[in-house]
């Protein structure tokens, strides 16, 4: 009796169907470019009480939390449309 697991698509193919690797990309693209801005608008503005480390790093917080949150939403989407079909 062998134990070998059936016959299935495996994880590459669902990730590929959800085009997780896109969503990817544009989700971070939109958090970097969303956190570039803000950041240089923070660090350029009126004199405030944080140094210019501090918002660097809110910076980047800010680029990897949009970004997983879009990539989310946009992969999200994706399924629901191939559910629907």
């Amino acid at each position: 009796m062998s134990e070998e697991p059936p016959d299935r698509p495996g994880v590459a193919g669902f990730l590929a169907a959800l085009s997780v690797r896109r969503n990817a990309a544009v989700g971070f693209a939109v958090g970097l470019a969303v956190a570039i801005f803000l950041t240089y608008g923070a660090v350029t503005g009126p004199a405030g009480g944080y140094s210019d480390i501090a918002y660097f790093a809110l910076g980047f917080v800010l680029a990897v939390g949009l970004g997983l949150l879009v990539a989310g939403l946009l992969t999200l989407g994706r399924a629901i449309r191939l559910a629907r079909q």
